[in-house]
């Protein structure tokens, strides 16, 4: 049991650069407090850098190889009675490890988890005696399966849609009502990185979120609480600085001019249902070959294609990113900070995207912050922590 009320928050798509920028424009006193006086540290978050994996990682202190959850979307062999389908991974059937948090909650601890989309929130909340509503749906949360009934009321705001940054501040106004109310001792908070998708650090509407932010976070310290924040993954402009237009590599189309259609499958794990603001867009692809095409040969010509960071075989990057290797197909690609990574051009709708294309999923959305609001012992200085050290740090790790 924690020693003192806990909440853990992954701020989605926050990149460090978000907070300083934030700090310095003096409109979140709390982080600015934070960054300059409690413990600060840039972190690693899990690859590829999408948010069930890192969530999933977060809460069970553990890499992909250990909890199974290796992006938003994968392709199943065994689903449609043995066919194979690519599905969504928010089932928690696909989930090889309990959470800290059905743990902590078996063991007495009164824990509450709030997150903005519902994709989340059955993974989250697997085996979790306590609190799990969504944002999205918390006009349809009930004590039986989410903990706690009558949240609009409880929160005081009114339905958030789920394009907008009002999803993530339904989620921290939950939790300082939580937090109000003592229904929690150990809280997970995760928000939607809606406004990162949109805007860039130190905008007027980056800032303006971060704004908000700070004064809920600044409502849980007031309470004493220990925070802890950290993110899922960080955030890059990917397209041309001159027109806007997005920087993509259609890896299906170009498998299937190199090799022949029907010969290789791309799958592109940020896939999930609210694609409207990256149009199913990152910057990290797995790829099934067929039985007959030489693996090696492909991979050189990828290493070579123009937009291409990295292109590796299953068991290097199952070894490299500690990814579950059934689950991940031949070959991962990731793409340069500039680029992200498509299937065929025709496959993807990008009417959604009314700013020019940020998005996430490779290595260099890999960056990002941890902060707790108390001094941490025994890290050592250069350390490099991951985004799933969080627990620890505040469990075992805050400074009396």
């Amino acid at each position: 049991m924690p020693f003192e009320p806990t909440v853990a928050v992954c701020i989605d798509g926050c990149a460090y650069e978000y907070l300083e920028a934030a700090a310095q424009a003096g409109v979140a006193p709390f982080i600015a407090r934070t960054l300059r006086e409690g413990s600060a540290f840039e972190a690693n978050c899990v690859m590829p850098s999408f948010t069930n994996p890192n969530n999933l990682s977060i809460v069970c202190g553990a890499p992909p190889s250990v909890h199974g959850i290796c992006g938003n979307y994968f392709w199943d062999p065994d689903a449609q009675h043995g066919a194979g389908a690519a599905v969504m991974m928010n089932d928690p059937a696909y989930l090889r490890a309990d959470t800290l948090l059905a743990a902590f909650a078996n063991a007495g601890t009164q824990v509450a988890v709030v997150t903005a989309k519902d994709k989340l929130r059955q993974l989250l909340g697997w085996r979790l005696h306590g609190i799990c509503f969504s944002a999205e749906k918390a006009d349809q949360a009930d004590l039986r399966k989410n903990g706690i009934g009558d949240v609009m009321d409880f929160v005081g705001l009114p339905m958030p849609d789920v394009y907008s940054a009002a999803l993530s501040e339904f989620v921290l106004a939950a939790g300082v009502r939580l937090a109000q109310e003592r229904r929690a001792e150990l809280m997970y908070l995760s928000t939607t990185d809606y406004v990162q998708h949109k805007c860039a650090p130190g905008s007027a509407g980056a800032n303006a979120f971060y704004a908000m932010m700070d004064s809920y976070l600044a409502a849980l310290d007031a309470l004493g609480w220990v925070i802890g924040m950290t993110a899922d993954h960080g955030m890059n402009a990917k397209h041309d600085p001159v027109t806007g237009n997005p920087n993509i590599v259609y890896l299906q189309d170009v498998f299937d001019a190199w090799i022949g259609p029907g010969r290789a499958r791309v799958i592109l794990p940020i896939t999930d249902p609210y694609v409207a603001h990256h149009g199913a867009l990152g910057s990290f692809a797995t790829v099934y070959l067929g039985n007959d095409v030489d693996a090696g040969a492909v991979l050189a010509r990828l290493r070579a294609l123009d937009g291409i960071d990295l292109a590796l075989d299953n068991a290097t990057a199952a070894a490299c990113w500690k990814l579950p290797p059934d689950r991940i197909g031949d070959l991962v690609i990731v793409s340069r900070r500039d680029v992200v990574l498509g299937t065929r051009a025709g496959d993807h709708d990008l009417s959604g995207l009314t700013v020019p294309l940020r998005s996430h999923g490779g290595l260099s959305e890999q960056r990002v912050p941890l902060l707790i609001n108390r001094r941490i012992e025994g890290v050592e200085p250069g350390c490099r922590l991951r985004n799933f050290d969080l627990f620890d740090l505040l469990l075992n790790r805050v400074a009396p």
